[in-house]
C-alpha cells in the first residue's frame, strides 16, 4: 500500500482528496501548513507528496526545494494559479507534476498512478551513459557535462534532454514529450515544452557553440549533435 502525504491549507480540499485516496486504497496523512508538511514528510517517509503551492509557515516551493536536497519522492504540486511561470517555478524546484485548481479527482488519481509507476521504474536510473562529441549525459548520477565541465540542469531539463537523446535523429512531437517527460497529457499546454527547450539551448547550445536540439517545423524537436 502506497503512502501519500497531502499538504494543503484549504481544509475542504484536503479532506476531500484524503477521503478519495483512502477509498482507492492508499494510506494517507494530511498537513495544513508547509512546516508541518516538511516535518511529516521527513518522519513518515511517504511514497508521494501532494503539495499546495501557497501555504502558511513555508511555501510549497520552499518545501519542495528543501525536500529535493535529500529525497527524490514524487511531488505533485497544486495551485489556484494557472500561469506558465508558476508551473516552471514548481517544476524547476523539482516537482514531478502540476495541477491547477479546480481539478477533477479522476485526473489527480491518474497522475498519482503515473508518478508512482514512473518513480518505481525510472528509466533514467537504468539507462547507460550517453556521449556525443564532448557532451556527456550520465543518467545514474543525473549529471551532464561538456569537455569535463559540469552543466547544471534541473531535473525536468535533464529528463527532457535524456528523452530526446534516447531518440537521437528522430523527430519528437511536443505532445509526445509532454506525455513521456512530464508523465501525462498536459492538457495541450505545449508551451511549457518550448520554455524548457529554450532553457536547454541557453545552457548547452549557446554556451558551447554547438547544436544539439533542432526544431522540426510542424512536428516538434530532434536531438542531433553538430559542432
Amino acid at each position: 500500500m502506497s503512502k501519500i502525504l497531502i499538504v494543503e491549507d484549504e481544509t475542504k480540499i484536503a479532506r476531500f482528496v484524503e477521503l478519495e485516496l483512502k477509498h482507492e486504497g492508499y494510506e494517507v496523512q494530511t498537513a495544513f501548513d508547509g512546516r508541518s508538511g516538511l516535518s511529516m514528510c521527513e518522519s513518515w517517509q511517504p511514497d508521494l507528496l501532494i503539495l499546495d503551492l501557497m501555504l502558511p509557515e513555508l511555501s510549497g516551493i520552499e518545501v519542495c526545494r528543501r525536500l529535493r536536497q535529500q529525497s527524490d519522492i514524487p511531488i505533485i504540486m497544486l495551485t489556484a494559479k494557472d500561469d506558465v511561470s508558476d508551473k516552471v517555478m514548481g517544476l524547476d524546484m523539482g516537482a514531478d507534476d502540476y495541477m491547477t485548481k479546480p481539478f477533477a479527482i479522476e485526473e489527480l488519481l491518474a497522475r498519482i498512478r503515473v508518478a508512482l509507476k514512473k518513480h518505481r521504474g525510472d528509466i533514467s536510473q537504468t539507462s547507460g551513459v550517453l556521449s556525443a562529441g564532448l557532451l556527456k549525459l550520465e543518467p545514474a548520477s543525473y549529471s551532464t557535462s561538456f569537455s569535463g565541465e559540469s552543466i547544471a540542469l534541473t531535473k525536468k531539463e535533464f529528463d527532457l534532454l535524456h528523452y530526446l537523446w534516447q531518440h537521437e535523429h528522430t523527430a519528437i512531437s511536443r505532445d509526445e514529450l509532454l506525455e513521456n517527460v512530464w508523465g501525462y497529457d498536459f492538457a495541450g499546454d505545449t508551451n511549457i515544452v518550448d520554455v524548457y527547450i529554450r532553457y536547454l539551448r541557453q545552457k548547452i547550445d549557446d554556451r558551447y557553440a554547438i547544436k544539439t536540439i533542432h526544431t522540426i517545423r510542424a512536428v516538434g524537436y530532434m536531438f542531433r549533435y553538430e559542432h
